[in-house]
């Protein structure tokens, strides 16, 4: 149960699906913030706090899309998870596919979550709520400090 504000990482590509998320986010009217990594490659980055991203924050929950360029999702989540020092943060793969290999390939790698992207404004909403919920408010994250 985080005491302060969340650091969210959402690993998207898609600006409508990014828009769709964050303004999710923001109607919960509390105080989490949503970086955005737009592809693999930035958020490997971002969590290992390389290049522009040296200040970055270390994020308390990221959402991962599994299709993106350069660097895909379950590259991303392979990485992070093998990394004695980033393993402990949970991801929730937030993606459209469906397809029984890339769900058990996410739970193979580690994934905390795997969860269909909805489908319009109101179950975004609907999700935010669960997630900040369940992630942020009842779960017990450890202090990571990479």
């Amino acid at each position: 149960m985080l005491t302060r504000q969340a650091e969210i990482l959402l690993v998207e590509d898609n600006k409508t699906d990014c828009f769709l998320i964050t303004e999710a986010f923001s109607h919960l009217g509390t105080r989490n913030n949503v970086h955005i990594a737009k592809d693999g490659v930035e958020a490997l980055l971002f969590v290992k706090k390389q290049g522009e991203y040296e200040k970055a924050v270390t994020p308390d929950l990221i959402l991962l899309d599994l299709k993106m360029p350069r660097v895909d999702g379950l590259e991303v989540l392979k990485e992070i998870k093998k990394d004695i020092k980033l393993q402990a943060i949970p991801i929730i793969v937030l993606t459209v596919s469906k397809d029984d290999q890339d769900l058990k390939n996410a739970y193979d790698l580690y994934a905390n979550a795997y969860i269909i992207k909805p489908v319009d404004i109101e179950d975004y909403n609907k999700l935010a709520r669960s997630i900040e919920n369940f992630w942020l408010k009842n779960v017990h994250l450890p202090y990571i400090e990479a």
